[in-house]
């Protein structure tokens, strides 16, 4: 399994630390940081498990890439061979990827990449995202179905096929989103785990989805 920092804890990895290292080997970890983390700090954490960095900029201003720390920090995360996860509108993640990826790393998308509700996967950024599977350093999560709107399953049952034709079933991953921020009265693993069932049909194709990441992630 996989722990993800959540943003409520900012970047005091501590409790993520600990629970790594209860684990024996068995699980691994994304980490929130802040863009001036010494490197020493990184690869302390990259000896715990801890396999990439998350940037949730849901409501918060964009950041300058090009900017002198952020340059630091993302020649260290290749240097680790870390993915970055990000969390954005899918407007702003067809800018940012492709700056991330310029700097040579591993970019994970979070759930379907966010488009618009209203526009679902007509959205002009979904539609650029869906092009950014081309590289083959672009991995989408597809989860947490109910952060794309009322009507966020009916999306995923559209953009799942796009997806999977864009990125194919090994840039694809499933995350439970567990403990559902913000949503924990209404979302359950067991709901979420259930979804997926009904999302891939197809038991060989759900468990390639499944098993994708294991590489990503060091497994």
């Amino acid at each position: 399994g996989v722990l993800v920092q959540p943003s409520f804890l900012g970047t005091d990895n501590s409790y993520l630390v600990d629970c790594l290292k209860q684990t024996g080997g068995r699980l691994r970890g994304i980490a929130v940081v802040d863009p001036a983390v010494p490197a020493d700090e990184l690869r302390a954490l990259d000896k715990v498990g801890i396999v990439g960095i998350r940037l949730n900029l849901v409501g918060q201003p964009l950041p300058d890439l090009a900017a002198s720390e952020w340059k630091g920090l993302l020649a260290n995360v290749k240097a680790l061979g870390w993915q970055v996860e990000i969390q954005r509108n899918a407007a702003d993640l067809a800018l940012l990827a492709p700056q991330l990826l310029d700097r040579g790393v591993t970019v994970v998308l979070d759930h379907y990449a966010l488009p618009d509700p209203r526009l679902g996967v007509t959205d002009p950024g979904f539609q650029s995202v869906l092009k950014l599977g081309a590289t083959r350093n672009v991995w989408v999560k597809i989860s947490a179905p109910y952060r794309n709107g009322p009507a966020g399953e009916s999306f995923a049952r559209e953009a799942y096929p796009l997806l999977r034709s864009a990125y194919g079933l090994d840039r694809l991953l499933w995350g439970s989103d567990w403990p559902h921020t913000q949503f924990e009265a209404t979302q359950t693993y067991a709901k979420n785990r259930q979804f997926l069932d009904t999302l891939i049909v197809d038991e060989r194709e759900r468990a390639q989805v499944l098993a994708s990441p294991r590489p990503l992630f060091r497994f």
